[in-house]
Formats: C-alpha cells, structure tokens, sequence
C-alpha cells in the first residue's frame, strides 16, 4: 500500500470518530462495538497496522531532525480497554529515542502540594518529540471527580472548592490545551471507548489465564461500580474539552484490532498534515561536509 493510499484509509475511518466540537456531544452516541462495517481478518489488520506504523516510523524521524514541532498522544479508558496494547503495537515501530511513554500512578506528597496540572506539564514533551500519556491529567476530574476523598488530599483550600471545581478544572484544562497548541504541541486524545459487557469479558480472561492474573487487581472490580459516574464524567470532560487544535477520538474498543487501526491512522493523518521535512543543509555545511569526504577518502 502506497502513501497515498495508507492517507486516503486514515481520512475514511478516522473522521467519524473526531470531535472537535463538544456542545452536542454525547457518549452514548458512539457504538462501543462499531466497525463501520470493515471486515478483515487478523492478519489482514496486522498487516495494515504494520505499514501504518512504518510511515510513522519514517515521519517521526523527520518530526525528531526538524525539533520544531512535538506531538502529545493522551490516552484515558476504563479498566482493560486495551491501553497498553494499543500503544505497544500502535509505535512499535517509532524510534525509542524520539518517544517517551509516561504512565500516571497516584501523585506523590511533593507532587500534591502542587496544582493539579504540574506534574503533567513537567512532561510535555519537548520539541521534536513524541510523548505518551498513559492517563493523564483528565484523571484530576475523572477518578478524583468519583473519588472526592482524594481531592481533599489535594490541600486546596476550602475556600477554593466550590461547586463549580469541576467546570472550573474543566477550563483550565481547555486553556492549558490551547496554550500547548500555540507553542507548537500537536495534540491528540484517545478515549478507548469499551462497553460495561466487554470489560466484564476481558476480566474474566485475566481471571482465568494463569498468565494473566497478574494484570487484575480487586480493585478493577471495585472500580466497575461507577461505571455510570465515570460514563457521566467522560461525557462532560469530552464536551468540555473537544477543539480542532486539541481533538478527541472516541474510539470503539470491544474490537482490540478495530481499535488500534483507528489510532493509528489519527496519528498518521495529524503528523502528515505537518508536511514534515528533513532540515535544508546550508551552504557552509555542505562546504564542510565536502571536506570530511575527502579527509576520509585520503585515508
């Protein structure tokens, strides 16, 4: 498959699942299961991921020579969406040396005598660069918007934290977002959009895989308990937060290849766009270029 033809791909099944504009949005709008009718086998999809993640591969190169722009993948989901296998197959051809995953635990005492978003903009990732969130700071009104316990552990004062936090944190968010895209940071947010049906499948595999019980945790099914708060919190943080500089992909994630394509080909359709190149090499550099050949050809 061509460049062209990988791009021509990208815009057909990326499109139905970008948004831009949250005044209308509503989660439950979007089929959790939805292939937009694309039949493939395994090995047809692998095959498409691969040469997907090959012209990644090769734009992320220029991305890393030109140090111009950089590039913020941020990924929020339920528990067993598929996070880390849609990263691990999605840039399993980029440069590791261009990219920098980070995955978000519970912040530290140093990190919570700070404002909500410091820890997260410490690892905006710096021009020519990659960077991966695996969750990020719309945890701060996802799990600590269900978990308002873990807010007051935030030191804010009481003055502060009114009934509009979350509307007010909602904005920030918003305006950091902004404020990244006019420095020159691309960014993308995946929310990997699995059904209540489907997470109880994938957890009972980890259960009954010896191989896998390490990947569960009681607390995953503590967790499914607000569900529907967590859905709330979802549809509100995407309404809020949707921008063409700084879009959402709602992206179904009961079907684990469906879901990796579709990520895939929104990060190849944002970085072409970008209409990368390699740097012009100047006339004194070539000058000295000219004259290392013929050192070393006089060896």
């Amino acid at each position: 498959m061509s460049r062209k033809e990988i791009v021509d791909v990208v815009k057909q099944y990326t499109e139905p699942f970008r948004v831009t504009k949250g005044k209308d949005f509503r989660l439950k709008d979007f089929d959790p299961g939805d292939t937009l009718g694309l039949k493939m086998d395994k090995k047809e999809a692998a095959d498409l991921l691969r040469r997907g993640s090959e012209w990644l591969a090769m734009e992320q190169d220029m991305l890393y020579a030109q140090d111009s722009w950089s590039v913020l993948l941020v990924f929020q989901a339920m528990d067993a969406a598929g996070k880390d296998g849609t990263i691990k197959h999605v840039m399993s051809g980029v440069n590791p040396q261009g990219c920098d995953v980070f995955s978000f635990k519970q912040p530290s005492d140093a990190e919570l005598s700070r404002d909500f978003l410091w820890r997260y903009a410490m690892k905006v990732p710096q021009r020519g660069r990659i960077g991966i969130f695996n969750r990020s700071y719309y945890e701060e009104v996802l799990v600590v918007r269900t978990h308002q316990e873990l807010l007051r552990a935030q030191k804010i004062p009481p003055q502060l934290v009114g009934k509009s936090i979350w509307e007010e944190r909602l904005a920030d968010i918003a305006r950091f977002e902004d404020y990244l895209t006019r420095q020159g940071v691309i960014i993308l947010k995946f929310y990997l959009n699995l059904s209540y049906g489907e997470q109880k499948k994938r957890f009972m595999s980890r259960l009954d895989r010896p191989e896998k019980n390490w990947k569960f945790s009681a607390s995953d099914v503590r967790e499914r308990r607000y569900w529907d708060d967590y859905m709330k919190a979802y549809d509100e943080a995407i309404r809020a937060t949707a921008s063409k500089q700084a879009p959402w992909y709602v992206v179904p994630a009961d079907n684990k290849w469906f879901t990796r394509l579709i990520v895939a080909a929104a990060i190849v359709d944002a970085v072409e766009k970008l209409d990368l190149e390699y740097p012009t090499v100047s006339a004194e550099k070539l000058k000295d270029l000219a004259a290392a050949r013929e050192e070393l050809e006089q060896e």
